[in-house]
């Protein structure tokens, strides 16, 4: 996984509209310049804030991108919850879960 690769990804096209230009005009390309795994780039090139959130994204840049898309917020909420359901835990990053979605946590 090229978790940093995914994430300067979304940096960029949050921060830059250079690259948003670049995005809107031909997202294969621009997927192009980043070392992405072909997991990363689908889902990137699919816009799926759920598997990108459990890829491991930040959620500060994660959050700034679905806003990109146009995702409201709490659709952007429901991506994430059902990212985890459909795809597992999010394997990396700050928010690696740790437990299974079933496991009580301090007896909770």
């Amino acid at each position: 996984m090229s978790l940093y690769q995914l994430q300067k990804f979304l940096y960029d096209v949050n921060r830059d509209p250079g690259v948003q230009g670049k995005y809107r005009a031909d997202l294969e390309r621009l997927l192009d310049q980043y070392e992405l795994t072909s997991e990363e780039r689908s889902a990137l090139a699919a816009g799926d804030i759920g598997l990108i959130y459990v890829l491991g994204a930040n959620g500060q840049l994660l959050m700034l991108y679905a806003a990109f898309l146009g995702i409201s917020w709490p659709d952007y909420i429901q991506a994430m919850r059902d990212g985890v359901i459909r795809h597992g835990p999010v394997r990396a990053g700050i928010y690696a879960m740790t437990t299974q979605l079933d496991d009580k946590v301090a007896g909770v």
